[in-house]
């Protein structure tokens, strides 16, 4: 897989991030070491030796615009300029950047036209290429899943095709909630969109990641003082999901092929 139109990196913006480094370090295994920079206290999240993503409080202008703690996800792009202004210009909004991540590349983050906000990040020369195994589906450790709730699915996957390539892939029934449809990229099976249900507030994108057992995963999310609030149950390609919540209030989703 290559950065371009991918999910190449995973983002938790949160109100104590010392305490959600001990959360996730329980939960999934994840190793943290600080980014070395003066300018942002931002912990890099590993797993098997890879860089999946990263940890930062919230700005304090973020907090006091109401931001609230939550999983941001990247997507690679070849000029994030560039992409800013399509996004723009489909009706989306960039609400920060582009701008700089010195080593890294120029990123930006945006939403869409129904209000779910996403990253892109154009890596630069160094950093190119590395960063597009983050998704393994059914490795735990890794994303194992991008789950968009909108609020016009069928607008929401042109805006997402247009600007990166992405395919229809299996459409799946889901009675009174609607149609589940997959999308793949590189034609590798990626994630869902769905309408948002008339419960939850606003269009978001939800981050699976993968874990051995979710039966084993929800009493980890417990006792490390998290919160299941839906599952364990089977979805249709007979894997086992779990959701719930960390301490600081970000949603936490969980995917096995095993229960």
């Amino acid at each position: 897989m290559t950065d371009q139109g991918n999910f190449v990196w995973y983002e938790l913006m949160t109100s104590d991030k010392r305490a959600a480094e001990a959360f996730y370090g329980a939960l999934m295994g994840w190793t943290t070491a600080d980014l070395g920079q003066t300018t942002v206290d931002y912990s890099i999240i590993s797993t098997g030796g890879s860089r999946i993503g990263g940890m930062m409080n919230l700005p304090e202008d973020a907090r006091k615009a109401g931001a609230r703690p939550g999983w941001l996800g990247y997507i690679g792009v070849k000029n994030a300029d560039d992409c800013a202004e399509a996004v723009e210009a489909k009706g989306g909004r960039v609400c920060h950047g582009p701008g700089d991540i010195p080593g890294y590349g120029r990123f930006a983050v945006l939403s869409d036209p129904q209000g779910a906000a996403f990253c892109i990040i154009a890596p630069s020369a160094e950093y190119a290429g590395s960063s597009s195994n983050v998704y393994r589906r059914g490795v735990p450790g890794f994303g194992g899943w991008h789950e968009l709730f909108t609020d016009n699915p069928d607008e929401a996957f042109d805006f997402y095709s247009s600007l990166f390539g992405w395919e229809k892939d299996q459409a799946f029934d889901m009675g009174e909630c609607g149609v589940y449809q997959l999308f793949s990229i590189d034609r590798v099976q990626t994630g869902g969109i769905m309408k948002r249900p008339p419960q939850t507030p606003v269009s978001f994108w939800n981050y699976y990641f993968n874990v051995g057992s979710v039966d084993d995963a929800s009493d980890r999310v417990t006792k490390a003082g998290g919160k299941v609030a839906m599952g364990p149950h089977q979805v249709p390609d007979g894997s086992w999901i779990v959701q719930g919540f960390d301490p600081q209030g970000a949603m936490i989703s969980l995917n096995s092929l095993r229960r």
